[in-house]
């Protein structure tokens, strides 16, 4: 793998309710470590984020099922109004989401209780909170939602070593963006490839930590997980130029790509990309939240080969008459036009 994390674990709790945490994020940010949150509590809540189908499912069900083996009490929610995180997880079985849960035991007059909406695997417990479908409504909206019913089941109380969230990196409206604008979580840990738009995901979701930490957030970057790494190098190069070290570079690899469509885990003990997964989950647990350096536009497009990004084309303004077609613009004018007597 490229760059190893720190080797310093950050224990850090569930948060308060994100109303009562804002006046201790209030501090000014030249107050806060410019590297690393201090310690506090217990629970690390991180929050992945990563380019629609760039494999933040896949990383995630391989990783919390890793963490679990090492003895780490884990809890995986998906954010992703897909719903998707925890199929591979569950050999393919779909779970029943929290949002489509409660508005059904609503209708029947009943409360939703934890063993209708979470599930566990081999030492890993995990939820969807779903969100509408296609035109019924905004899913930033509905991530809001399913963590308001989180913590009407008691989100605050439970008692885990790590809470990992998957989110969509390329959705910009509020909801998504909870984790990062509330301090809801201590770290956010970037899934992302050796192509532009996953890298521009990444980028953009370090620009938003930047951006909160500006107003007094405490939320830092601790990573990037490379998958479908071949090799080319320019997920390495973007972050050694933006300052997010490499916590793993999952190799676009066959056999890893036949057995994750066969919802099979791969990171499992003793099996052959056992030793991948095991560094993966140390350096997520011990990896620090760091202030990142977010690339420019340019110095993003820099990455890659002019030939793959285009960037030797040249704009050529358009003009009225390419809209609007020369002949629509030659009408006889109806304006009366007298001679000066």
């Amino acid at each position: 793998m490229g760059n190893s994390a720190a080797n310093t674990a950050i224990h850090v709790g569930l948060p308060e309710h994100p109303a009562a945490r804002r006046d201790a994020a209030s501090a000014s940010a030249s107050q806060v470590s410019a590297t690393q949150v201090p310690e506090t509590k217990q629970t690390q809540i991180i929050a992945i984020y990563g380019k629609g189908g760039i494999g933040k499912s896949f990383t995630l069900a391989n990783l919390s099922y890793m963490m679990a083996q090492q003895g780490k009490k884990v809890l995986l929610i998906g954010c992703d109004p897909k719903s998707d995180t925890t199929t591979l997880l569950f050999g393919g079985k779909a779970c029943p989401t929290i949002i489509e849960t409660s508005a059904k035991k609503k209708a029947a007059g009943e409360q939703v209780t934890i063993g209708d909406v979470c599930f566990k695997r081999d030492g890993v417990f995990a939820m969807e909170l779903g969100g509408p479908e296609v035109g019924r409504g905004c899913g930033g909206r509905g991530i809001i939602h399913g963590f308001e019913l989180l913590e009407g089941l008691g989100f605050h109380e439970w008692d885990f070593d790590f809470v990992l969230l998957d989110f969509l990196g390329d959705v910009v409206c509020g909801g998504f963006g909870l984790p990062i604008a509330r301090d809801m979580c201590q770290k956010v840990i970037v899934v992302g490839s050796n192509d532009l738009q996953s890298l521009y995901v990444a980028n953009n979701v370090c620009s938003a930590v930047e951006y909160f930490r500006g107003l007094g957030g405490n939320v830092g970057v601790a990573g990037i997980v490379i998958n479908k790494d071949d090799g080319t190098g320019e997920a390495q190069a973007w972050a050694e130029q933006a300052g997010v070290p490499v916590l793993a570079s999952i190799p676009a690899d066959e056999d890893i790509r036949r057995k994750s469509a066969a919802y099979q885990i791969v990171g499992r003990p003793g099996g052959t990309w056992s030793p991948l997964f095991e560094v993966l989950g140390t350096n997520v647990a011990e990896a620090p939240p760091m202030r990142p350096k977010p690339l420019s536009p340019d110095a993003l497009l820099n990455l890659f080969s002019s030939d793959e990004v285009g960037r030797d084309m040249v704009l050529v303004p358009a003009t009225v008459e390419d809209m609007c077609g020369k002949s629509s613009l030659d009408k006889p004018s109806l304006e009366v036009i007298y001679d000066d007597v």
